[in-house]
């Protein structure tokens, strides 16, 4: 026979799981989209032809979106 606490526990992490890795790709869009848009606007100050800080600060900002996503599935 199925305990019906194991059961019930099973179905109750469901929202969970859900709710924290739809936080998850929701913390690394924003981190990659704050990112590109500061490289945007630091491109649009400095007068320069090719779009070195959209390019750095991108780069930066899916480097910091990953190590967020790690540091949140790291067992605890």
């Amino acid at each position: 026979m199925i305990n019906p606490k194991m059961k019930n526990d099973a179905k109750s992490k469901q929202p969970n799981d859900f709710l924290r890795y739809t936080g998850m790709a929701t913390k690394m869009a924003v981190v990659i989209a704050l990112a590109v848009y500061s490289g945007i606007k630091l491109d649009k100050s400095n007068t320069v032809e090719f779009p070195i800080w959209t390019l750095v600060l991108s780069l930066v900002g899916v480097a910091a979106a990953i190590y967020f996503v790690i540091r949140d599935t790291r067992p605890q």
